[in-house]
């Protein structure tokens, strides 16, 4: 089973500012994180990320989206609430058929992968934008990884 982290990122490694705001993220980059749902069929996302998702009508069809919540709510036909850990929620993605798991934030979701040691592949589109404040890619904590660069494109 292969992880996948796909994130947006301003230069300075923000992945939202303020209250959220994605507004920056260019359409090439939602296109391609479209196309890479679609390619994996499945996503993993902090609550917040999906309430923004939601707010903005960008939920994908045919789509198996796990939401990472305290807050428990009801699942649908293609959504997902669950609060475990990170290994059983990957676990419930194989069961459900998938060879490769998307992860696609926020900040706390993804240093909660990074620190289990679950991501394989980190794919960042780096958009041409410096934020002052707002989320970064990992949340602090006491973590470190060592990568390797496959490719730029």
């Amino acid at each position: 089973m292969k992880v996948i982290l796909y994130m947006a990122i301003t230069a300075n490694g923000m992945i939202a500012g303020p209250k959220d705001d994605t507004s920056w993220v260019s359409k090439e980059d939602w296109e391609g994180f479209r196309s890479i749902v679609r390619k994996t069929g499945n996503i993993v996302i902090g609550r917040k990320t999906f309430d923004v998702i939601q707010k903005n009508n960008e939920l994908i069809p045919r789509c198996q989206t796990v939401v990472m919540t305290w807050k428990k709510r009801n699942d649908t036909k293609d959504v997902h609430f669950a609060n475990q850990r990170p290994k059983n929620i990957i676990q419930w993605i194989k069961n459900k058929g998938f060879d490769t798991v998307l992860v696609a934030g926020g900040g706390k979701l993804n240093q909660t992968f990074l620190e289990a040691g679950v991501i394989d592949e980190i794919h960042l589109d780096i958009e041409p934008k410096i934020l002052g404040e707002g989320i970064p890619l990992f949340r602090e904590g006491n973590f470190s990884a060592n990568l390797e660069l496959l490719s730029v494109v």
